[in-house]
């Protein structure tokens, strides 16, 4: 889930090593397999097929309420990726209210996050950087970095559209270096690109 949450490594790959450490040592696998799916089409950039099974992982209502909020996230992004922003806007507002029923927040920040994306793709801008403002606010009270990244990034982005690169730029660039490693990952890779547009 680690890995597939950050892009790497390959998700084919890292999916058929579960699949036979599962089998090999005959354990039962506490995620479904087809929410793992869904999280690996999505980076594969197969939307469609993510969101196909996305959705059957998270008909199971035996699913645990904290994989419901992860799985809600991958379907929202799934959905912002196919063009749905009004979908992908719905599906953030459940797992924004699956998070408040059950108190799983560990995916809070990127919900408010992929919900200012749906937002934006809505053009309803002013709304859109509140959540993005949240989202932010959020991962920096968990000391989640990566989360810290995505929301800054978004919001950069957002504000870059709108003629405030100088501003967006003041709030990438130290959040961004404070990094110490993992400049290979795709996140950082486009977060030094951004920046580049935005000097």
């Amino acid at each position: 889930m680690l890995h597939l949450d950050h892009s790497e490594p390959d998700p084919a790959l890292l999916l058929d090593m579960v699949e036979a450490l599962v089998a090999e040592h005959r354990m039962g696998l506490v995620l479904d397999l087809a929410l793992l799916r869904g999280a690996a089409f999505v980076l594969q950039g197969a939307a469609e097929q993510a969101a196909v099974h996305l959705r059957e992982a998270l008909r199971d209502p035996a699913a645990a309420p904290r994989l419901r909020c992860y799985g809600l996230a991958k379907l929202g992004d799934a959905l912002a990726r196919q063009g749905d922003s009004a979908g992908a806007l719905a599906v953030a507002e459940d797992g924004l209210t699956t998070v408040v029923e059950t108190g799983h927040r560990q995916w809070m920040a990127e919900l408010y996050r992929l919900k200012g994306s749906a937002l934006s793709g809505l053009d309803r801008l002013q709304e859109s950087q509140i959540a993005f403002e949240e989202a932010l606010r959020i991962a920096q009270g968990q000391g989640a970095k990566a989360y810290e990244l995505r929301a800054a990034m978004s919001l950069a982005q957002l504000w870059g559209e709108q003629g405030r690169r100088s501003e967006a730029y003041d709030l990438l660039a130290p959040i961004y270096g404070g990094f110490a490693e993992g400049f290979g990952t795709a996140e950082l890779k486009e977060a030094k690109s951004l920046l580049s547009q935005l000097a």
